[in-house]
């Protein structure tokens, strides 16, 4: 029992600081452009030099 009163807190703080990471990288932009990055992939460009 005393092994569930110390795992409990820290399992709620470990999806506390990866709910924080979430919303940050939200707020960054990370997630703008989704589609962008898959076309670019599908582009071929050929160097001109």
């Amino acid at each position: 029992m005393t092994g569930l009163a110390f795992l409990i807190p820290i399992a709620l703080g470990m999806g506390l600081l990866g709910l924080a990471a979430f919303f940050w990288s939200m707020k960054d932009g990370q997630y703008d452009d989704m589609d962008g990055a898959a076309n670019r992939i599908l582009i071929d460009e050929e160097d001109e030099a």
